[in-house]
């Protein structure tokens, strides 16, 4: 038995065979063998039928199962074109918004604390992620097929994992980072150079995790019996593939726990310590304005974070989720419905990359400032280039246009000339009132 048969197709087709031959039989025993177990099991099932018009019969029903006449999880093009849209529009959505957080801190030197690093380092993971990783996987899932060799298929599997990993330790760091700031603010807080020493350590440690992706990331084609043809990205380790690699098993639950179970748990944590420190304790005397100021900062920015860790946390639980509840229950990966399922968390766990920027412009004024200026000023730029296009001139109303300022230049020229002394005056006395009086800037603080 070929690669080319996949061990779901193998499986599932050798569990109904001996169903068949015998209904008292537990096909779901099926699932605890090795491929070559089960090979040898559907080999003996063959050859142990009793007429040859029985063997026929099995063996038309297995080429059939092995080889289906139509290729799986193929989607009508209307729903093709609305889960296109719905992608579209959070990738947009996403890319955007992180090269514009990656901008604000980066080009601003105000901006350039060490918790706006790990924003930066936070806005660089799920901007990779959105473009070297969900633009392919969307493809292939959508399409049900690999059209981008065997070479990208590795990278896309590294790059997935990576990317996961960097984010959540990196939020874990602002975490660690704000509680220290807040609970134990007279210990010595973490410098710029001990940021970016955090910063290789979460890369360096992401790269080891997803380390499996560089050595069992390979495609594989199936055949179907209409000589149709699909490539597949998987993940083929020693012991077979998904769902019944127990090798995979081990490493989705050690990635879960590593990636999710333990920083959501050691996150909450530090912001319930964070929140009863901010709230609930009560300081001795009066507090002066510039420590309220200080305690409504900080509140402010650990809110932000709590949204931050709470929307992640909801964003992945499904896709987690999902994969280990197909590993213990084998028959959703031949559910009519599983694409659409698998669509739909998949996007719930990219869409993490999309709503942390709009959470950074809800939530802090600062970046809602730099958000609206650079705004604007894309706007004012295109808005600018539309009335120059508008306003441009033609050859032959240039010259009638010239001849007309020409003559109104002469009309007015001496009412100018006599009051241009009156008119200095009154500039000079404006522009002198308007320099005395400052402008105001974000919080009240003044900008001049």
């Amino acid at each position: 038995m070929g690669d080319a048969i996949d061990d779901v197709s193998l499986y599932n087709c050798t569990a109904s065979l001996l169903m068949q031959l015998d209904s008292s039989v537990n096909a779901n025993s099926v699932w605890t063998l090795n491929r070559s177990q089960v090979v040898d099991l559907l080999e003996v099932a063959l050859t142990q039928t009793d007429s040859s018009a029985q063997w026929t019969a099995l063996r038309d029903f297995i080429s059939e199962c092995l080889l289906p006449a139509q290729r799986p999880y193929d989607l009508a093009w209307w729903q093709k074109l609305m889960w296109a849209v719905v992608f579209g529009a959070m990738l947009v959505v996403a890319t955007g918004g992180n090269i514009i957080v990656m901008w604000i801190v980066l080009a601003h030197r105000q901006m350039r604390t060490v918790t706006n690093y790990f924003l930066v380092n936070l806005s660089i993971s799920d901007l990779m992620m959105s473009l070297l990783n969900c633009i392919f996987n969307f493809i292939f899932m959508l399409n049900s097929d690999w059209p981008f060799g065997a070479a990208y298929c590795t990278v896309n599997n590294f790059v997935a994992n990576v990317t996961v990993a960097a984010s959540v330790f990196t939020l874990v760091a602002i975490s660690i980072d704000r509680y220290m700031a807040i609970v134990r603010p007279l210990q010595h807080r973490m410098s710029r150079r001990r940021a970016r020493l955090a910063l290789a350590v979460i890369w360096l440690a992401s790269g080891l995790l997803a380390v499996p992706c560089l050595l069992y990331s390979t495609t594989m084609t199936k055949r179907y019996a209409n000589d149709q043809r699909r490539i597949v990205c998987y993940m083929r380790w020693p012991d077979g593939s998904y769902p019944t690699s127990m090798t995979e098993y081990m490493y989705n639950l050690v990635f879960l726990g590593l990636t999710y179970l333990v920083p959501v748990t050691a996150m909450a944590v530090c912001y319930t310590l964070m929140g009863r420190e901010l709230w609930g304790s009560r300081s001795i005397g009066e507090l002066t304005q510039r420590q309220s100021h200080s305690i409504k900062s900080k509140r402010k920015v650990v809110r932000m974070f709590i949204l931050v860790v709470s929307i992640f946390a909801f964003c992945w639980l499904p896709y987690h989720g999902y994969f280990i509840y197909a590993y213990h229950n084998n028959s959703i990966a031949a559910s009519s419905y599983v694409q659409h399922m698998y669509l739909a968390f998949y996007w719930l766990a990219m869409s993490n990359a999309m709503v942390n920027p709009l959470i950074y412009y809800w939530m802090n004024n600062r970046f809602r400032v730099y958000f609206q200026r650079i705004v604007c000023q894309c706007c004012c730029f295109r808005r600018k280039d539309a009335d120059s296009l508008e306003l441009q001139p033609t050859k032959h109303t240039a010259n009638s246009q010239s001849e007309l300022a020409r003559s109104r230049s002469e009309r007015y020229r001496d009412q100018l000339r006599g009051s241009s002394i009156h008119w200095r005056r009154r500039t000079e006395e404006t522009q002198v009132g308007h320099m005395t009086t400052p402008l105001p800037c974000n919080n009240g603080v003044n900008c001049s």
